[in-house]
């Protein structure tokens, strides 16, 4: 970061505190119980995402690219639920509202990029439907485990670099005023806005940023259905038709999550009171990493029967270890 800031002059001086106090849910009654509610949200997340990520793991039938995508998923919303719930208790359940200055900026980083991981990885899952269901002769050369991994690896450098200018962006700002975040996070908005210095090139990443992670991958993605609608029109009988869609619902319901409540927040911003919206966005945070995990378990065929089996192997060797030590007895 001192090396990027030297790029804009040597002698410059930036006025960074020692800490920022993030006071979003300060104040707001009843904050208790969302709390509990958010601890056991972080616990089934953790869970559910742990055990779709074994499954696929431990399953040598589920090696087909589409559960590559998943797999990502699940560990982008693991890592998303680990980096914000734990913190956002210490701050608000136990009081350590101060969170020191390079911290501050670690925590948004891995916020900000497991945000715009989850979308971009909705766009490979889309991807795999589109190529299946437009171009079925065409999937195995098309979607293949290379191209699959490619495409993460590429979203994977995109929102690091994305979200590491942004960060080192920050240290050019000098916080002579306020420190005061009035968010559940380090929020790059609510921070850049503190500083009384020039905060233009922030302004420019504030607004790029959910244009070219957010909105683009949403415009795909319904695009992609879209066209996906006029094949299925085209379908001879409803049967095939409901048979075909019916491989698109987990997607579309993980679209549904993930988008809707940011769509509605972004684009109601200026009605919406700002507690209101700092809830809305905490839930919108940790939502989607505690559902995910349970639509493709229901909602997956493969990934059911695969869960049935480990279950039942599982079962099955502790029914012959009990046996083994009841004729170790005798």
């Amino acid at each position: 970061m001192d090396l990027f800031n030297a790029a804009f002059g040597e002698n410059i001086t930036f006025v960074r505190p020692p800490y920022f106090i993030i006071s979003g849910f300060i104040g707001l009654p009843n904050m208790k119980y969302y709390y509990v509610f958010l601890f056991f949200v972080f616990i089934i997340s953790l869970i559910g995402n742990t055990a779709v990520m074994a499954v696929i793991h431990l399953d040598p039938n589920l090696r087909a690219p589409k559960y590559v995508a998943v797999f990502n998923l699940a560990f982008v919303d693991l890592l998303g639920s680990c980096a914000l719930v734990p913190k956002v208790l210490d701050i608000f359940l136990l009081g350590n509202y101060r969170v020191p200055y390079n911290e501050c900026l670690t925590f948004f980083f891995f916020c900000y990029t497991c945000l715009s991981m989850q979308a971009l990885n909705l766009v490979a899952l889309c991807y795999d439907r589109l190529i299946a269901i437009m171009f079925p002769l065409h999937y195995h050369v098309k979607v293949t485990q290379k191209i699959m991994l490619s495409l993460i690896a590429s979203f994977w450098l995109l929102v690091i670099m994305a979200n590491l200018t942004a960060a080192c962006l920050l240290t050019r700002l000098s916080f002579c005023k306020s420190v005061v975040v009035k968010s559940y996070f380090c929020d790059h908005g609510q921070m850049y806005k503190l500083a009384c210095n020039d905060n233009f090139p922030n302004s420019v990443i504030g607004r790029l940023f959910p244009v070219v992670l957010l909105w683009l991958p949403f415009l795909f993605i319904v695009s992609s259905y879209i066209c996906i609608g006029f094949v299925l029109a085209k379908v001879a009988t409803a049967q095939e038709r409901a048979k075909t869609f019916k491989t698109c619902t987990a997607h579309l319901s993980l679209v549904v999550i993930y988008f809707l409540p940011i769509m509605i927040t972004f684009t109601m911003s200026s009605r919406i009171p700002l507690n209101a919206r700092i809830i809305n966005l905490s839930l919108t945070s940790v939502f989607p990493p505690m559902l995910n995990p349970v639509i493709y378990v229901l909602q997956t065929q493969e990934i059911k029967a695969s869960l049935r089996k480990i279950l039942k192997i599982r079962g099955q060797f502790r029914i012959k270890e009990k046996k083994g030590s009841g004729l170790a007895k005798i």
